[in-house]
């Protein structure tokens, strides 16, 4: 399921390939909505209806690109679509529109830089798609301005248990809340499958306030800079260690309770987790926690190198270790 959520495209506010794919795995075990923004709000029935009500929120966008003009060339000028750093898009292939116009994402040629543009990292509006036209009109002949346009990125297994894929960031937590809704639950709860989080946490800010839960718990991927020269705290997370269990970010900081839950939960059942050692990024957590009559959150994330690019990574142990976090987690987080 993994790799098929990854292989779709679905930047924020274009994530509709990603929603009836999502929809098609939970029709058959869930009642559920789409709202206006365009977020799925799923509502699933268990053995008893808690005291206090929970949701489980992960984001279907992933970050991306949009045209934004044509030269006189041929080429395309393009803005990203969320956080994305132009190093990771020197020379990378793109595909663009529906019907997946290849292009290659280029830069002035290295023997015309001068020498200060050798040692700076070159800006969005200095980058252009070659898709192989000459001319203006020939272009606009395959592409429209306002197309989206995504990393081609395939999907693979390598090492001891990595995985690379482009849209681990947050095809993770969807992977997980579909498995949950699958799954026999002893409480009701609600699962929201969020629209551009990339962007602003708009979806999430829709529909909290459709939701109004108690607990909101996060699914994500957070950032790991566990690489060679990194040491210590720099380090922010370690792939391979387990779930990243945040107290604070730039954008959030947790219920105490919460944290401690998960991770008093984690200790007693021989779970490994982390916490992370920066106060660093962001999730829908930010305006869950801020919404309507506000809401207490948690974040459980997925360690992920090279995350918003195009060959992100994760490790597969610490996917099977999020599951069983959850698993314990499912039994006390209504008390």
């Amino acid at each position: 399921m993994l790799k098929d959520l990854c292989l779709i495209n679905g930047a924020s506010g274009d994530e509709v390939a990603v929603r009836d794919y999502i929809i098609s795995q939970i029709k058959d075990y869930c009642d559920y909505k789409v709202d206006s923004l365009g977020s799925v709000i799923a509502f699933k029935k268990g053995k008893k209806t808690p005291a206090k009500s929970v949701s489980f929120n992960a984001h279907m966008d992933e970050v991306g690109f949009i045209i934004t003009d044509v030269t006189d060339e041929g080429y395309l000028r393009f803005s990203p679509v969320g956080g994305i750093d132009s190093r990771v898009c020197l020379d990378r292939v793109v595909s663009i529109g529906k019907n997946g116009v290849k292009g290659v994402i280029g830069d002035k040629a290295a023997h015309l830089l001068e020498k200060d543009e050798t040692e700076t990292v070159p800006k969005f509006d200095k980058l252009l798609i070659d898709i192989g036209a000459t001319s203006k009109d020939e272009a606009l002949g395959s592409v429209s301005l306002g197309d989206f346009a995504y990393f081609v990125s395939d999907y693979y297994t390598f090492g001891n248990g990595f995985i690379k894929a482009k849209a681990l960031d947050d095809r993770i937590g969807c992977m997980l809340m579909i498995e949950l809704i699958k799954s026999d639950l002893e409480y009701d709860t609600t699962f929201c499958f969020n629209v551009q989080e990339e962007v602003g946490l708009r979806g999430a800010k829709c529909t909290s306030f459709a939701v109004q839960s108690d607990i909101s718990v996060i699914l994500e991927a957070t950032t790991a800079a566990d690489f060679d020269g990194v040491n210590g705290s720099d380090k922010v997370c370690i792939l391979g260690c387990g779930a990243v269990i945040s107290f604070m970010d730039r954008r959030t900081i947790y219920d105490k309770e919460l944290y401690n839950l998960a991770m008093t939960t984690a200790k007693d059942n021989d779970i490994p987790v982390q916490t992370k050692t920066a106060i660093a990024g962001g999730n829908d957590a930010g305006a869950i926690q801020q919404s309507g009559r506000g809401s207490r959150v948690m974040a459980i994330s997925l360690p992920c190198r090279y995350i918003h690019s195009g060959a992100s990574v994760v490790k597969e142990e610490d996917i099977k270790n999020t599951r069983k976090l959850l698993k314990a987690l499912m039994t006390k987080i209504y008390d």
